[in-house]
C-alpha cells in the first residue's frame, strides 16, 4: 500500500461546514467558502483544492470528440480495469456514456450503472442504448451529494475527468464507498495537475498527491497509479474492509 504523511487542513478562509462523522466513521474535513472564485471555480475549497464548475449537457459533443480516442485511450483504460464478465460497475459522472458503453461490453453478465446528475445526459445514454441494442446499462439520476447507489451493490466505480467537479466530494465518495463491496475498486482518472504542459485549465486537473490526500479520508488503499495515458493519471483505490 502506498501512503502519504498526514496532511493538515489550513484554515485559509471561513469554514462553511463543520466537521462531522458519517456511518463509516470517516471524519469530514470540512468545506471552505471563498469570498471570490477563480474563473473556472465555484469558490468552494475542499482540503486545499478549489472545486471546478460542472460541464453541462450542452458540451456533450465535446465529450464525444473524435480526437478523444488518442487523447484519453478509452479502450485501453477499460482493458486496464481488468473486469470480470459478471461485475457491476458504476460510471460516476457518466455524461454521454462514452465509457459506459465500453464497460458494458466487458461485463455481459453484469451491468453498468450510469450515474449522472443531469437528466439530459441520461436521456442521451438511453437513446444510444436503443440504437445500439445495449441492454445492460441502467441510468441512475444522482444528486450533487449522493450517487444514489444501494449499499454493497457494486464491484467497481470509475470517475473519468469528473471528480474535480463534484461540489460535495466527501459525500459522493462516502456514497461510493458504502456502495462498494469489500475488495471493490475505485478507478479515478484525472488530468495530471503536476504537468503544466497538459493543455487543460488548472482547476480541471488534479495532482496525484491531492487525489491520494482526499481518498485517504476513507481509508481506501492506494493500490496503483497507471501512467500510460498521454495527459492523465489512472489511479486505483481498493476498499479493504
Amino acid at each position: 500500500m502506498k501512503s502519504l504523511n498526514r496532511i493538515l487542513i489550513f484554515p485559509l478562509l471561513a469554514i462553511s461546514l463543520l466537521a462531522s462523522s458519517v456511518s463509516l466513521g470517516a471524519e469530514h474535513p470540512g468545506y471552505i467558502e471563498a469570498p471570490e472564485r477563480r474563473t473556472t471555480g465555484i469558490g468552494k475549497f475542499y482540503m486545499g483544492r478549489e472545486i471546478s464548475f460542472v460541464m453541462g449537457h450542452r458540451a456533450a459533443a465535446w465529450l464525444n470528440r473524435p480526437e478523444r480516442i488518442q487523447e484519453e485511450m478509452p479502450d485501453t483504460v477499460v482493458e486496464n480495469m481488468n473486469l470480470e464478465p459478471n461485475e457491476v460497475v458504476a460510471d460516476i459522472g457518466a455524461g454521454s456514456g462514452y465509457f459506459s458503453f465500453r464497460i458494458a461490453a466487458k461485463v455481459p453478465e453484469g451491468k453498468v450503472l450510469a450515474v449522472d446528475i443531469q437528466p439530459e445526459m441520461l436521456e442521451l445514454i438511453e437513446a444510444q442504448m436503443g440504437q445500439q441494442g445495449v441492454t445492460n446499462i441502467e441510468g441512475v439520476l444522482g444528486a450533487v451529494d449522493n450517487p444514489n447507489l444501494p449499499a454493497n451493490s457494486i464491484d467497481a466505480a470509475i470517475m473519468v475527468d469528473a471528480y474535480h467537479e463534484f461540489s460535495h466530494p466527501f459525500e459522493m465518495i462516502d456514497g461510493i464507498y458504502q456502495a462498494l463491496r469489500p475488495g471493490g475498486r475505485i478507478f479515478l482518472i484525472e488530468y495530471r495537475g503536476e504537468d503544466a504542459s497538459v493543455p487543460i485549465r488548472p482547476l480541471h486537473k488534479m495532482t496525484e498527491e491531492q487525489v491520494v490526500r482526499e481518498m485517504s479520508v476513507f481509508g481506501l488503499d492506494w493500490t496503483d497509479t497507471l501512467d500510460f495515458l498521454p495527459w492523465q493519471h489512472m489511479m486505483i483505490f481498493t476498499k479493504i474492509e
